[in-house]
């Protein structure tokens, strides 16, 4: 029988390799072998596994095709397999020891034989070990009775390529890249062969070796291919790689367009593009396969399309290769004209029935937004795989109002029996949440389970994500606290939907080793600034600086908005004026900060300051137009300016902007100008419809405010509590209390809106209007929290209309000791009390706002009288102010409106009486 030789450590053989050929169909018998019989208890597995060293450990379990084990689980992994020890090699089978015997394996007690048996028992490792070394592994296939399997003559000087290849194909690669080695001229062909199934292996290092020692028999055995095979296998050996490069220049082969691809497929890989780029102008005739693999390696989005036209303009033609790369660009940058060009290609080279061309078309349609271009090319494929079915409900789960559509194309899949994987998952999971279809969503939940989904960490991201927005809080956790490989996105999740315990998640992220991101930052800071946790938010900024996250814009401006809540102004001006680059949604968080915090004038000149290095957006408008409404002392004219540049920049149909423009002109007294702007929306939705009730209510017009609110209800829209707070001030402010008392009842019962101390300040004003002064006092104990001062002073000031002295006195204890420098409450008791001809108790009233220094502000009244460049500050005065420099002649025209007023008063009195 013939011998089987085996070299050192260096060239041990793969096992997994080998498992795979032994029992692969070609070899002749496959059928399940008996061993030897082996005594093996856990005992001994486990004093053999103790004696070897963790090197030793480590080389088993690679030989074993099991390297990813370390440590214990290597341990425990080998653990469980044959493994016993061989104290004589005269224990080894009599099949095998003659075979080892001419390997060189000694007879002698010295050496340590250990054998491990594949778990199929088709192969048998056999182990050396001197001095506690590994010094060689053998392993070799058996038959039915345990006999080696070796009819090949390895002894043969001159073996035919054809010997070779049954070689390979019936026990290892490994035995045909030896057997190589014993053949003294090998063709190129065999070489070629052996390499490539190397590279094919991953075993790139041995098929340079093959590439050097085929080199070293002589240049003339050298060809294109050899070259181009030995630099795929260069990929990530740079240094090797050059070495190939300057030997294919100074022996010519650069003249081969395969050997040219070949190197720039590899400096591309290697993420040389420059070095790439050298080989490709050096070309003298690139093909389609050249372009490809540029197109390949470049990673900026604009540059691959821009080398994609030249292509085209060099007369190449496209081929799929081309048209997939192309089309994924044209999808990243979201370059819908380009990606309509390239399918217009596709069609005309008749490349539209490859599968991966129509994936690639679904993807670029749904990222550009054109999601039902995108079905269309799905419904036109003729074969339709998991990746095609996945583009397609990606973008309708991206889309945002397209989830029902996921929905059923999710029930499809599962109903033609397609395979799902994670990103399938994700996609119909992120539509049950926008969609707040929580049956569902708990339905695809147990799916994942029984398909072994539960544990991917994108999978249980977007269920924490979907049970948040459905309200379900505790299933989140639940998902959260199951999750076995936690990420960044998790942890972010987690900040987001735990707000008030925030910084202690993130404490807890760091623990566990986590490096948080700018989206960690994002969440935590927005977390920290809606629970007005000013220390906490410091010391966030502080280790933001600490790890020079500043630099991330969206960060800083974060940090600006966080500080705007905190009415800290100061610190808000020093973020952004330490902003190396500004973007308009800097600019946006100024504004909305300076809003925040009543600073309507400033808010309107950084508005100007924004506009004049960008272009404001919608968010912008939204922040300028509420800075002007709620700001007495900006005018009309520059809101109505505002509006012609929104009109103009086309962002007159934004919702955002439309609401904002409605809100503007109701508030500053232009009701028609806020119907025209409702009557053109194209589509009305809460906050449009609240905007006009409100505006009406604010304008006193009962019947409009009511008409419009039962057109709301009419359409659908459900009425959210400032709707119904603007429908129950109407109804005070016109008497209407039965109607305001019903439509109280009806928000809490048909619409379960919980009502706030502003509705109950309704319903107090109401009834105090309406001279039910008891039902308002009863009413006011059941405020949650208490009465706050606007209640009271409605109370008190309707016992002022009524002349309830006991009642205000009750009252205007309990304002004083809520607001002892307010000096509303002291005005209102002391004008009671006169009315009543109390004048001891006036005067006890006016003592107190002496003795406590309360002084009555002054009531002021502005008006516009400039041009458009002067009206930014109004002009304020109050009751007898000379202040300004035309005193004199305002006072003859106040004069003059007073007599004619009077005059036109007399009038029509004269004509009643006459009639």
């Amino acid at each position: 029988m013939a011998a089987l030789r085996h070299a050192p450590l260096a060239r041990t053989i793969q096992f997994r390799a080998l498992t795979m050929a032994c029992s692969s169909t070609s070899v002749e018998t496959t059928a399940r072998v008996t061993l030897p019989p082996v005594k093996n208890s856990k005992s001994d597995t486990r004093r053999v596994l103790l004696g070897m060293s963790e090197m030793d450990l480590q080389q088993v379990a690679v030989e074993l095709g099991q390297e990813k084990y370390r440590g214990k689980q290597l341990h425990h992994f080998l653990y469980k397999r044959k493994v016993r020890e061989l104290q004589d090699f005269n224990q080894v089978p009599l099949a095998f020891r003659n075979e080892l015997e001419e390997a060189g394996w000694s007879v002698g007690r010295s050496p340590i034989y250990k054998e491990v048996t594949a778990a199929d028992g088709t192969v048998k490792l056999l182990i050396k070990l001197e001095d506690n070394r590994l010094v060689e592994t053998v392993g070799i296939p058996v038959d039915d009775k345990g006999s080696p399997r070796l009819t090949a003559c390895v002894s043969s000087q001159k073996l035919p390529i054809q010997r070779l290849r049954v070689w390979k194909n019936s026990y290892s690669f490994y035995h045909a890249h030896h057997m190589l080695d014993e053949i003294p001229q090998p063709s190129n062909v065999s070489v070629h062969r052996v390499m490539l199934n190397l590279i094919h292996q991953n075993r790139r290092g041995e098929a340079l070796h093959v590439f050097k020692r085929h080199l070293q028999l002589g240049i003339s055995g050298i060809d294109d291919f050899s070259i181009a095979l030995a630099s795929k296998a260069s990929v990530g050996i740079p240094r090797i790689g050059y070495q190939i490069h300057g030997f294919a220049l100074v022996s010519g082969f650069m003249n081969y367009v395969s050997v040219c691809n070949s190197l720039m497929n590899m400096y591309c890989k290697s993420r040389d593009l420059w070095r790439a780029l050298r080989v490709f102008e050096n070309l003298k005739n690139p093909d389609t396969v050249s372009y490809n693999t540029v197109l390949s390696g470049l990673e900026d989005h604009e540059s691959a399309l821009l080398f994609a036209r030249g292509m085209h303009s060099a007369g190449i033609a496209f081929d799929a290769v081309t048209c997939t790369s192309a089309l994924a660009h044209s999808a990243d940058i979201e370059k819908f004209d380009f990606g309509f060009q390239l399918h217009c290609l596709v069609m005309k080279f008749g490349l539209k029935g490859e599968i991966f061309i129509g994936n690639a078309l679904v993807t670029v349609y749904s990222k550009c937004g054109r999601i039902m271009d995108a079905k269309r090319v799905f419904d036109e494929m003729s074969d339709k795989d998991l990746v095609s079915w996945n583009a397609l409900l990606s973008g309708y789960a991206q889309e945002g109002s397209y989830g029902v559509e996921a929905i059923l194309g999710f029930f499809e899949m599962v109903k033609g029996g397609m395979k799902l994987d994670h990103v399938s998952f994700t996609s119909v999971i992120s539509a049950c949440s926008q969609e707040k279809n929580l049956d569902f969503g708990k339905q695809v939940h147990i799916l994942s389970v029984k398909r072994g989904y539960i544990d991917h960490s994108s999978v249980c991201n977007v269920l924490m994500s979907m049970y948040s927005k459905c309200g379900i809080f505790e299933d989140a956790r639940l998902v959260f606290k199951n999750m076995v490989d936690r990420n960044v996105v998790s942890w972010t999740t987690m900040l987001s939907i735990n707000e008030e315990d925030s910084v202690n998640l993130f404490k807890e992220m760091i623990r566990d080793g986590i490096c948080p991101n700018d989206v960690t930052f994002i969440a935590l800071i927005h977390a920290i600034g809606k629970h007005n946790t000013v220390q906490e938010g410091l010391m966030v900024h502080a280790f933001c600086v600490k790890v020079n996250l500043l630099s991330e814009i969206n960060v800083a401006n974060s940090f600006i908005t966080m500080y705007g809540k905190f009415k800290l102004m100061d610190d808000c001006i020093k973020v952004f004026e330490a902003l190396e680059y500004r973007e308009i949604i800097s600019w946006n968080s100024l504004i909305s900060a300076y809003c925040l915090n009543e600073m309507y004038r400033e808010a309107f000149q950084m508005f100007l300051l924004a506009s004049n290095e960008l272009t404001p957006n919608a968010y912008t408008f939204g922040s300028v137009l509420h800075a002007i409404a709620s700001s007495e002392s900006i005018s009309l004219k520059l809101g109505q300016r505002c509006h012609c540049c929104i009109k103009k920049l086309g962002l007159d149909t934004d919702p955002v902007v439309s609401g904002a423009l409605l809100d503007m002109y109701a508030k500053q007294g232009s009701i028609s100008e806020s119907q025209k702007i409702f009557s053109e929306l194209g589509q009305k939705n809460q906050v449009s419809w609240t905007s006009i009730i409100s505006a009406h209510s604010r304008h006193g017009d009962y019947e409009k405010a009511m008409k419009y609110f039962d057109e709301m209800v009419k359409e659908g829209v459900k009425p959210d509590s400032i709707t119904f707070l603007s429908v129950l001030t109407s109804c005070g402010h016109n008497g209407m209390v039965d109607t305001g008392i019903k439509v109280f009842n009806s928000m809490v019962n048909d619409y379960s809106v919980e009502p706030s101390a502003e509705h109950y300040s309704c319903i107090v004003d109401m009834l105090g209007r309406a001279g039910r002064l008891k039902e308002a006092e009863e009413l006011m104990t059941q405020i949650p929290g208490g009465p706050g001062i606007s209640v009271l002073q409605s109370l008190l000031g309707a016992c002022r209309i009524y002349g309830n002295v006991e009642m205000a006195e009750r009252v205007s204890d309990a304002l004083i000791a809520m607001g002892p420098n307010d000096s509303g409450s002291y005005v209102l008791m002391s004008n009671l009390f006169a009315e009543k001809g109390k004048w001891g108790n006036v005067a006890v009233m006016r003592k107190m706002m002496r003795e406590r220094k309360v002084m009555k502000e002054v009531g002021f009244s502005w008006v516009d009288v400039g041009d458009l460049d002067d009206s930014l500050h109004l002009h304020a005065f109050s009751s007898g102010d000379k202040t300004h420099n035309m005193s004199k002649e305002i006072y003859v025209m106040v004069e003059l409106l007073g007599s004619e007023m009077k005059r036109r008063r007399l009038y029509s009195m004269d004509r009643n009486m006459v009639l």
